[in-house]
């Protein structure tokens, strides 16, 4: 039998009508900013394997590090146990993320990330004797598949059979020039009346939302509010974060600092799950005491890996290196030329970019899930260029070490695709 014969004799892929598309194409290796299907055709990995692999496949370095600590320790229990790994985590990602940030809670994906976020804000607000249960979310927004996450995001496509369970969540449109007075004044409604919990929200880039993109200035704004009435903010960096929109976490761009930030996808470098919870002293601080029933009662098996430590503190490293700033610098400037090309053309609706992550809109109709989407997919994946089109927007999310090459395969598919479409 071929790989894909066994593939479809007992597995379930997301976000698969199975169908519809009963097929899968088997990867067999990867490295740099290529894979490789098992007749070793190569394809550019335009997405870095949904914005995990942001340091390419297979990283010697990161392999190297990995290699060491498996002959060390390979698990333990987080309750009660702890290991220099997880330690030196903790430090490093102090020095990198906001200044506001204190401690670090270890989870195992972006939905567990926030997950923990919106149950640190509920249980907070609960330690200090209010019951506030209403949590505010951007309009089309997406945090995960759990439940907590789920009920957050707004994107119906995701959501549909589950919305009758969800927690109480009040949604806003993202802020822009035309709206952010309205968006203001419905903030400040949500907060007088209801008992709001947190704000939990994309910073600056929706990623699952065809990578829409907003303003710092606005964004801030609204943070303001929600500080002046003690509802607790969580930045969602699981997308964003580790220098994606041209700064280590987007959360830099935006004078008023969240009081917690999830993040995952490239926190490990696409080798291995985890994710983390950041917080702040006072957030922490409202769970001690001498009651056990105010602890963070969340835990998950695999909580602060040691294994997936070390892959992020490695990923750590290259990402503080010239190197791969360099590389970035590099990537966003290839970035802008292509975009100075495209953009007037007769095919493209908008474009827009923030640092290495570039999106165009096509001037054409269609279902985020629908024929013509996996048409251009399609299209694609024929030019040897992985590239997973969120419905009529077409999206660059490249690892670091694409080469110009590489990223000039990738355009001019693009660039051919504006001419069939």
């Amino acid at each position: 039998m071929t790989l894909k014969e066994r593939d479809k004799k007992h597995l379930w892929h997301p976000l698969t009508q199975h169908k519809i598309h009963p097929e899968a194409l088997p990867i067999v290796r990867a490295k740099g900013a290529l894979l490789y299907d098992e007749n070793d055709k190569a394809y550019i990995d335009g997405i870095a394997s949904w914005y995990t692999a942001m340091y390419g496949h297979c990283n010697d370095f990161i392999l190297k590090k990995v290699q060491d600590q498996m002959y060390r320790l390979d698990q333990i229990v987080f309750a009660g146990f702890t290991h220099e790994p997880a330690i030196r985590l903790s430090e490093e990602l102090i020095k990198i993320l906001p200044n506001n940030q204190e401690k670090i809670f270890f989870s195992d994906n972006g939905s567990t990330a926030n997950e923990v976020g919106i149950k640190m804000a509920l249980q907070y607000h609960f330690n200090k004797g209010e019951k506030r249960n209403t949590i505010i979310a951007f309009e089309d927004g997406f945090h995960g598949d759990t439940f907590g996450a789920m009920s957050a995001s707004g994107l119906s496509v995701y959501n549909g059979p589950f919305e009758d369970f969800f927690i109480d969540v009040q949604r806003i449109p993202t802020p822009n020039a035309q709206n952010i007075n309205k968006v203001l004044e419905q903030l400040q409604t949500i907060i007088l009346c209801n008992e709001v919990a947190a704000f939990i929200y994309e910073p600056l880039v929706q990623g699952a939302n065809a990578m829409h993109m907003f303003e710092e200035r606005y964004l801030n704004q609204l943070l303001e509010i929600c500080k002046k009435h003690s509802v607790i903010t969580i930045a969602d960096e699981v997308m964003t974060g580790f220098g994606k929109t041209g700064k280590t976490f987007a959360s830099e761009y935006v004078e008023t600092k969240p009081d917690i930030i999830s993040m995952s996808k490239a926190l490990t470098a696409g080798f291995v799950p985890m994710a983390v919870t950041s917080c702040t002293q006072d957030i922490y601080d409202a769970f001690l005491d001498d009651s056990v029933g105010k602890a963070f009662f969340h835990a998950h098996t695999y909580s602060a890996n040691p294994i997936a430590c070390s892959v992020a503190l490695a990923a750590i490293e290259l990402l503080g290196s010239k190197e791969f700033q360099d590389n970035i610098d590099r990537i966003v400037v290839s970035h802008k030329a292509f975009d100075a090309k495209i953009k007037d053309h007769s095919k493209v609706k908008t474009t827009r970019q923030k640092g290495v992550i570039y999106a165009l809109e096509l001037k054409i109709d269609m279902d985020r899930y629908g024929k013509k989407r996996y048409e251009i997919f399609d299209h694609f994946m024929q030019k040897g260029i992985f590239l997973r089109p969120l419905g009529s927007t077409v999206y660059i999310l490249a690892p670091y070490v694409t080469t110009n090459d590489q990223l000039d395969e990738i355009y001019a598919a693009i660039t051919e695709l504006l001419e069939v479409v």
